[in-house]
């Protein structure tokens, strides 16, 4: 074979498979000869390969067969702070890499920076040792721009705290506290309907998935109408997943990691569900040509003159049905995704006719990052999967069922 010699490509557009996107995903690294592989570190867009259905179904099998002992839950899950304390104790505030790909990813924060943006409120929720807030920070040229940083962990706080752009900002104000994103209450100097801009990037993953309409529900009480939540995670059977030993599997597609934390893998319906009150938009789904099936079930056919909702909208999300079985039923007819296998958090399945509710959020981004990175010194191929998002506030509702 012959030796690829293509100089490195330099990334200038997003990765996502955006599902609202009408034209097949284009990425400026994008694979289109085998040959080239080992030439970049990193490939956009990269189909998974042949076997990769063996592999997932192989590793979740494994995972299956040795999960984490009942007794031995209650432990990760009852102060998971103290755990991601332990985290940034062991880890200095070196060890963390600044995201300076959000410029990238999401245009509207370089806009809330500009000069003439005026008023405007960020807030990054988990925030970490400050490693989305402070590349904002040291590019902001908006005088007017207020950033906020929270995360359940007080010694991620002080880590904050202690930063010299914290402690001397160039241009605009920031401020840190400690704030658990799963409880009833909004921090208090944080106004309801006074945030422009939510950012929450790998931080719904470490929470329970019991908490998760908590947490939302605090997201869309502390933004104003109109407000935009910014949103990265892990996606389902992400290289990370797989790789998961004997003893991690603490609930269905959630992990505990060697350092106690937790992790979950979502699926595109799970975020649209938990944001919008609806699947995912069916005729936009990605297919990835791999479709693991754990517990093989005959396909459903639905009954003549039964509706699909293929028509959601980002604009016009439709109501989540009011009976879990009725919606489960629903999607496995209308989801393709559903029928061959999707694993929805039993959390998000509404029980009673009280769990209906209006969207809160419309999908103005919703897709994923399915990318292969390259370690070309071992000559190992590894599938990463995120999930991206961006979700607009509808509407002021105080009101939110959780």
């Amino acid at each position: 074979m012959a030796q690829a010699t293509s100089s490195r490509i330099p990334k200038t557009s997003s990765s996502v498979h955006d599902i609202n996107a009408e034209k097949p995903p284009f990425g400026s690294r994008f694979l289109t000869n085998d040959e080239d592989v080992w030439s970049q570190n990193a490939w956009d867009h990269v189909p998974p390969p042949e076997d990769q259905e063996e592999i997932i179904s192989a590793a979740l099998a494994r995972q299956k067969m040795a999960p984490v002992p009942e007794v031995e839950k209650a432990k990760y899950n009852e102060k998971p702070a103290k755990h991601w304390d332990n985290f940034y104790k062991m880890n200095s505030s070196n060890f963390f890499r600044n995201r300076k790909w959000l410029h990238l990813e999401f245009p509207e924060l370089v806009k809330a920076a500009e000069p003439e943006a005026g008023p405007m409120v960020i807030a990054e929720i988990g925030c970490g040792a400050g490693n989305a807030v402070f590349p904002l920070l040291s590019a902001n040229s908006n005088p007017h721009l207020e950033l906020r940083a929270y995360d359940y962990s007080s010694h991620a706080v002080k880590l904050v705290q202690t930063n010299p752009l914290y402690l001397a900002p160039p241009i605009g104000t920031i401020r840190a506290a400690v704030w658990d994103l799963s409880t009833p209450s909004l921090p208090p100097e944080v106004a309801p309907g006074s945030v422009d801009i939510v950012i929450l990037v790998f931080v719904l993953s470490a929470l329970h998935p019991n908490e998760w309409r908590s947490a939302v529900a605090n997201i869309h009480k502390m933004l104003r109408p109109g407000g935009l939540v910014v949103f990265r995670d892990y996606g389902r059977h992400d290289l990370t997943q797989l790789r998961f030993k004997s003893g991690r599997l603490l609930d269905q597609n959630l992990y505990v990691r060697g350092d106690k934390t937790r992790v979950y893998f979502f699926e595109l319906d799970e975020l649209a569900l938990l944001f919008t009150g609806s699947l995912a938009p069916v005729s936009a789904k990605p297919n990835d040509d791999v479709h693991v099936v754990e517990d093989a079930e005959p396909p459903v056919t639905p009954p003549p003159g039964t509706p699909c909702d293929t028509s959601s909208t980002p604009e016009a999300p439709s109501t989540v049905p009011a009976q879990s079985e009725a919606f489960l039923q629903t999607a496995d007819r209308c989801s393709p995704a559903i029928q061959q296998g999707t694993q929805l958090h039993p959390s998000l399945l509404p029980t009673d006719s009280s769990a209906a509710h209006k969207p809160l959020f419309a999908i103005e981004q919703l897709g994923i990052d399915r990318r292969l990175i390259v370690n070309r010194k071992r000559q190992l191929k590894m599938y990463r999967v995120w999930m991206q998002a961006k979700f607009r506030k509808l509407e002021d509702r105080t009101d939110m069922q959780v």
